[in-house]
């Protein structure tokens, strides 16, 4: 399944008091991409609530400041997937350069019972396909 990197609006409300997007932002790009690949692979009417997922960890590199008139685009990527848990990958360029990496923990998350389940397998299915089309 391939999907094209997200391309993400710069608000001005991200912008900080030194002239480039605040580092707490790039968690909100990231989850931008991330939900926007999620709504490609399972659709509008997935049960977040049954077959969800939560957020154990988020790390970021930033290597170059994005600004107010830049256009960055995220890729997301695979880099691991494991029982219950899996780990994406984003790749934020400006200009098919990069200026931040970035890793998310997810696990698999039922949200009425609140325990960690196991991936589902149609969420699996799209995740090795996002893994194979790198």
């Amino acid at each position: 399944m391939k999907i094209e990197s997200a391309k993400i609006q710069v608000r001005f409300a991200d912008i900080d008091v030194m002239g480039h997007v605040n580092n707490a932002v790039y968690l909100s790009y990231f989850e931008n991409a991330r939900m926007r690949y999620f709504k490609h692979m399972l659709g509008s009417n997935w049960d977040w609530n049954k077959d969800g997922i939560i957020l154990l960890k988020n790390e970021v590199e930033y290597l170059r400041p994005v600004l107010l008139n830049d256009e960055p685009h995220i890729k997301v990527f695979v880099v691991s997937i494991g029982t219950k848990s899996f780990t994406l990958g984003y790749e934020l360029t400006v200009n098919s350069v990069l200026y931040c990496k970035g890793l998310s923990i997810l696990v698999g998350y039922n949200n009425e019972i609140h325990k960690s389940i196991e991936i589902t397998p149609i969420m699996r299915r799209g995740l090795e396909e996002l893994k194979t089309d790198q």
